[in-house]
This record gives structure tokens, sequence and C-alpha cells, in this order.
């Protein structure tokens, strides 16, 4: 489980292609403390540590996770939020996070604010039932609050910190971003359906 709340930022160093899944070597200021079976969030994916070079880890994504998430279109030097599990006796700062990616949505507009940002980004309007006025979402692992929420599109804002500390700079516009719907939200829907 994750919160949202990312770590550090790492790139992409190589990316090998085997079958239909695909190994990536991530370069960043955590894999030197990670350890081999660990699971941790790559732009809100849980992936497992396979391998660990110095400061590189390898982890791979198996063709259902490259077809739910923007994982596929990662290139070399592509830029990507990590954070590690939330420990037991650690602090909830942002929402529950599984790293399970419902699906992705795509950047439309971003206008610069005084002193912030504001993205308007477009989702499958099959998921509008999981999204409520100033609710929470994960954005390639982000923990967010959206508002002015439709049945197909939604705004975040994000403060400087935020900004700068993970890759929402190098978000351009009709770029895909990993998007996870509030967990307790998607039971909710879920029981709903079944009645």
């Amino acid at each position: 489980m994750f919160t949202g709340i990312i770590e550090k930022t790492g790139h992409i160093k190589s990316i090998i292609s085997s079958g239909t899944n695909k190994s990536f070597w991530v370069e960043s200021p955590l894999s030197d403390e990670l350890k081999v079976d660990q699971s941790l969030s790559h732009n809100g994916v849980c992936l497992t540590v396979e391998e660990i070079i110095g400061n590189t880890h390898r982890v791979t994504a198996i063709e259902e996770t490259l077809l739910k998430s923007n994982l596929g279109n990662w290139k070399e030097g592509s830029i990507i939020n990590l954070e590690r599990c939330l420990p037991l006796n650690g602090r909830l700062d942002g929402h529950i996070v599984q790293g399970h990616v419902d699906c992705t949505a795509q950047c439309k507009q971003i206008e610069q604010k005084e002193g912030s940002w504001e993205f308007l980004f477009t989702y499958p309007s099959a998921f509008a039932a999981l999204l409520i006025e100033k609710g929470s979402v994960s954005l390639n692992g982000i923990s967010l609050t959206v508002f002015n929420v439709s049945s197909n599109q939604f705004k975040v804002a994000i403060i400087p910190y935020t900004y700068e500390h993970t890759n929402m700079k190098a978000i351009a516009i009709e770029e895909t971003v990993n998007i996870e719907f509030d967990m307790i939200g998607k039971y909710v829907n879920r029981i709903q359906n079944l009645k």
C-alpha cells in the first residue's frame, strides 16, 4: 500500500523487451536503498524490484500492466515518480493507493496561475462514477484532489513543491498519465451495482 506522497523521481536508463514484457532499468536516489523483491511505486504502478546495481534497479511490466498504464510509452530518459510502501507505523499523508492503475488520463490543458498550476485531464467516461468533486485520485502515483469534475474530465491544482519534486513539470499537452481511482469509492460503487 502507498500514500501518493512521492519520495523521489528517477529516470529510465534502459528498456529491454522480452516477448510481451518490458524490463526497465531505473536510476534514482532510492535505488541503492532498495531490496530485491521489494514493491515500489513507479508512476503509481506497483512493481517488484528484481535486481539492483549501484544506483539503478530493474523492474518488469507484463502485458496487462503495459496495456492499462503509460509504461509502454516510457523511453530512455523518461522521468518517473517513485514511492516506497507505507510502513505499518507510518502516517497516511495522502490517501490509500494500491499501485493498481485503472486506466490512463490525457492532459488537455495546463494553466499557470500565480504560484500554482492547473491541469485539465480527460479520462474514459466508463469510470465517471469513481470521481467526485474534491475527491482523491492518484495521477502517476501522486495523491491529488480533483475539482471541476465531469463525466470525462477533471482538473487538479499543483502547488510549487509538488511541481518541483515530481514529474508534473515534465507533463505536456496530449501526454498520458496513469490514474488510480480512490479504492473506497471503487468498493462503494461495486456494492451499489450489486443491488
